[in-house]
């Protein structure tokens, strides 16, 4: 499996980082651990959770994601053949990045995962009541105890991460090395253009989430019936149930079947195949599902297809 480098951290990825946020929610714990033992079998091998994961579910507190991988990390001997990628800042219980915050999360996370390091840890969500050196200060010294391999960053604007690498090369301190924003065929706005530019010029690596948008960019939401009781259904409606959907829709059902593939997979291979992009974040409920996303890092799209896709808007 091609591997790519995330930023200049000495890690890398196979081109699709599973989405830990179903684990525990969508997906029970023992369907969560055969897509765990599904994804390493096929060849990939980074994981991303968070400790808010999934603090919105009725019931639930927050931390059950890393719970899961963690019971699972324990039972199958497989802690060396994977990468964990975990977030700190987003969680109700635990909010911001003050150093105080980030040394008592990271603990949390640690025993929740039952290991003895985070692969790569991030700053879910930007925090402006707490100055940037005082972080990047936490984060540096996780790194040199060996708890943390490398950070970086979700949901930051361009502004704020290119601020945060700049003091990080001021103070010789570990810098951000990702960066996790919205992207796909419908949201390109937060990567296309000054994010890229950025993280070109860095050298960071760019891991997206929702590169399937929901789900939308499945092609299984097409009527109001196929909404109905879906988990996800409220977030389809109110961001893709437009215009501009129907149109990106269709131009990835051309592309789909112009190369024998499903919407899902020729959505995910153009992620893949975009030049900014490292590898895009995308989660399963099945195994099925799971393979079906799998083969798209398989998928080589030709250029005019890229070319068509790039237009829909």
């Amino acid at each position: 499996m091609n591997q790519r480098p995330l930023g200049r951290s000495g890690l890398s990825t196979a081109p699709l980082v599973f989405g830990g946020n179903v684990f525990g929610w969508t997906a029970d714990e023992a369907t969560s651990h055969a897509l765990l033992d599904a994804f390493v079998d096929g060849g990939f091998n980074a994981i991303d959770t968070a400790d808010v994961y999934s603090a919105w579910v009725p019931g639930h507190t927050g931390g059950e994601s890393e719970s899961v991988i963690g019971r699972w990390l324990k039972a199958g001997g497989k802690r060396d053949k994977v990468l964990i990628l975990t977030k700190v800042a987003m969680w109700p219980a635990q909010p911001g990045l003050s150093a105080a915050n980030i040394v008592s999360a990271v603990e949390g996370s640690l025993k929740r995962l039952q290991t003895d390091y985070i692969d790569l840890y991030q700053s879910h969500q930007d925090d402006a009541d707490t100055p940037i050196d005082e972080t990047l200060e936490a984060f540096d010294r996780l790194v040199k105890a060996g708890k943390v391999r490398a950070v970086g960053a979700s949901n930051f604007t361009p502004a704020r991460l290119g601020e945060s690498l700049a003091t990080s090369a001021a103070q010789g301190l570990t810098r951000y090395e990702t960066i996790q924003p919205k992207f796909n065929l419908f949201d390109r706005d937060q990567v296309e253009g000054e994010l890229a530019a950025l993280t070109a010029r860095e050298g960071l690596g760019i891991i997206p989430y929702y590169g399937l948008a929901a789900g939308f960019l499945t092609g299984k939401y097409r009527t109001d019936a196929d909404l109905e009781g879906k988990a996800r259904s409220r977030t389809i409606l109110r961001d893709y149930w437009n215009d501009k959907g129907r149109r990106v829709l269709a131009a990835l059902d051309a592309a789909a079947k112009a190369v024998s593939a499903s919407p899902a997979q020729a959505a995910l291979a153009w992620i893949m195949a975009h030049p900014a992009i490292t590898a895009p974040i995308a989660s399963a409920t099945s195994v099925a599902q799971l393979d079906e996303l799998m083969a798209a890092a398989r998928l080589k799209l030709p250029a005019e297809v890229v070319e068509a896709l790039n237009a829909a808007e």
